[in-house]
């Protein structure tokens, strides 16, 4: 049985203050009991001013906590997450670290320069910076319960000199093309990859990104059959926002499948269309948007729509690589088929895990 417990807020009263109540029971943790409290200030109007910020790559010995700080609260949960809450004068911090070195601050304050001025503290040198030669920035948008959301994260990806040989030599030339494109070159907004999964689709939408860095902004849909049923989802993904400066913007939505075959008038109703206009109407040509869709349909198996000419900057089967070229990567023929292998199959085989069925996923997600 919950046992419920009312927690009353009483600071020295001010006139632009308002009361704050928290419930408590059993279902809650210290780090709810921290949550509460860092908002308290907020909520009443003591500490107006409120300042966020996420960050990756937290230096373990980075302590996140100002100097003239004293520390009032902390919690650490099973999963590894750390909450600590720590009062100045004037100011209330709460840092949450987590276990693969990410970390979310926020910061109430009397004044606004005070919270900024605070946050800047903790965070100068706390982060340790991506290998620029090893890293690219992708952002990754899907829809939340207050909205949609983006977050940008620093992704493996090989520039394509080092992953061209995983493909087969009749792709060279298309691939290649793709990857040296620039703002001048852009005739058509769709990208389309498709062939069989472990084929490499989602590898050269990381090496494209690496390639394209100078010139664009590569964001990927986590949830593209929420973007194409709800407008106001898609209009936030499609117009971005001002931190994209000149950048283009590329769209990745992997494994669509059911959103571009023949059928997808009649099974996604209005999803289609807003494809259609995000990559050949009024959507897509006044942002400077690209979108590149991922399949494991077979090309006459997609609607006529999709592959018409003109709308797509590039459509490219990624298949499995012939026996002699496969193994040639391989360095040896033992266990190749005679019909080829794909990029899965040779690292499978590569790895002495070959024996084991290789299943493809129904969300392959980031995979190869």
């Amino acid at each position: 049985m919950s046992v419920l417990k009312e927690v009353h807020f009483t600071p020295e009263p001010r006139p632009a203050e308002l009361p704050m109540r928290v419930w408590l029971d059993d279902g809650d943790s210290a780090v709810d009991v921290i949550d509460a409290l860092a908002l308290s200030p907020f909520a009443t109007g003591a500490q107006p001013w409120s300042c966020t910020v996420s960050l990756e790559r937290v230096r373990p010995e980075a302590s996140l906590m100002p100097a003239a700080g004293i520390l009032v609260r902390a919690a650490r949960e099973e999963d590894g997450r750390d909450s600590r809450l720590v009062c100045g004068e004037g100011w209330t911090l709460r840092a949450v670290r987590f276990r693969n070195r990410a970390a979310t601050v926020s910061v109430t304050a009397i004044r606004e320069e005070l919270a900024r001025s605070v946050i800047e503290e903790i965070t100068k040198d706390a982060v340790e910076p991506a290998p620029e030669s090893a890293h690219v920035e992708m952002g990754f948008w899907w829809q939340g319960s207050h909205g949609a959301r983006r977050s940008a994260k620093p992704i493996t990806a090989s520039p394509w000199a080092e992953v061209s040989d995983n493909y087969a030599r009749v792709l060279s030339g298309p691939l290649s093309r793709l990857m040296s494109v620039t703002p001048s070159d852009v005739h058509g907004r769709l990208v389309l990859l498709h062939g069989p999964p472990g084929t490499g689709k989602t590898t050269l939408l990381r090496t494209l990104a690496h390639e394209w860095r100078a010139w664009c902004q590569v964001d990927c849909v986590l949830d593209p059959e929420h973007l194409f049923n709800s407008p106001g989802y898609l209009m936030e993904v499609a117009v971005g926002s001002d931190e994209d400066g000149e950048k283009w913007r590329l769209l990745v939505l992997e494994d669509c499948d059911e959103l571009i075959r023949s059928g997808a008038k009649e099974a996604t109703g209005q999803g289609l269309s807003r494809l259609l206009n995000l990559t050949d109407g009024l959507l897509g040509q006044g942002r400077d948007v690209l979108v590149a869709i991922t399949t494991n349909e077979d090309l006459a198996r997609l609607h006529p729509a999709v592959v018409r000419p003109g709308r797509c900057l590039a459509q490219i089967e990624v298949g499995a690589l012939p026996h002699d070229e496969a193994a040639g990567w391989l360095g040896t023929a033992e266990g190749v088929p005679s019909s080829g292998a794909t990029l899965a199959e040779l690292f499978a085989l590569r790895d002495g895990v070959a024996d084991r069925p290789v299943l493809a996923p129904e969300n392959t997600g980031l995979y190869l």
